[in-house]
């Protein structure tokens, strides 16, 4: 389980295109998104890095 904070997911928007991005690397990940607190939370075979530079491609970089 890799649980990030990503800051600036802040929306219902950002929330579907985090999920569509994870989905997109692992289409298995189960993805579990707290917006209020900005977390995620994945279940992947995908390493932590390959997570990390997903998401930040997609202008969402895990702090």
């Amino acid at each position: 389980m890799i649980e990030l904070t990503l800051k600036d997911m802040t929306c219902g928007h950002c929330v579907r295109t985090v999920t569509q991005t994870l989905q997109k690397l692992d289409p298995q990940a189960q993805v579990e998104i707290d917006l209020p607190s900005q977390r995620v939370r994945i279940e992947t075979q995908q390493p932590l890095e390959a997570v990390r530079q997903a998401l930040a491609e997609e202008g969402y970089p895990a702090s």
